[in-house]
């Protein structure tokens, strides 16, 4: 089980960044051509967030099953903080992304809401940019966990 969840977990992220690139470069272009926002716009928010939520949901079944997850827990908080490796698994990459995906979240949420097309395609930028920012900034790229 641990396998498999690793690996949809770490082909996953693939997904996710081309859909958050391709998002942000959309909320750019948008916004630069002060273009209408459209359906597809809207979509590939959505489809970002789905994919940022999914992923979500499968990080921390494998961060419960994971032996990195067990063996963080086993070391107690103090231990965690002070090695690296265990510091960016356990406590690092959980928070970064959770904070990544409540950004993402908040702004399809006001895209949801809002009516003006340029405040649509700044939203996207702001909320999707950042979120892709931090989702960039969290990926553990030396080991695939």
């Amino acid at each position: 089980m641990y396998e498999i969840l690793v690996t949809s977990h770490s082909y996953l992220r693939w997904l996710v960044l081309m859909l958050g690139l391709a998002t942000t470069i959309s909320a750019i272009m948008g916004k630069t051509s002060k273009a209408q926002f459209s359906d597809g716009d809207r979509k590939l928010g959505l489809f970002f967030m789905i994919s940022c939520h999914t992923q979500l949901l499968l990080g921390l079944v494998l961060y419960f099953v994971s032996p990195f997850g067990a063996k963080a827990f086993e070391m107690g908080m103090k231990e965690v903080m002070g090695n690296a490796f265990y510091r960016k698994i356990a406590v690092e990459h959980v928070f970064t992304m959770i904070i990544a995906i409540v950004l993402i979240t908040v702004g399809h949420s006001k895209n949801k809401r809002e009516t003006s097309d340029a405040k649509r395609f700044n939203n996207a930028l702001i909320f999707f940019g950042l979120g892709l920012l931090l989702i960039l900034a969290g990926i553990p790229w030396n080991k695939a966990v």
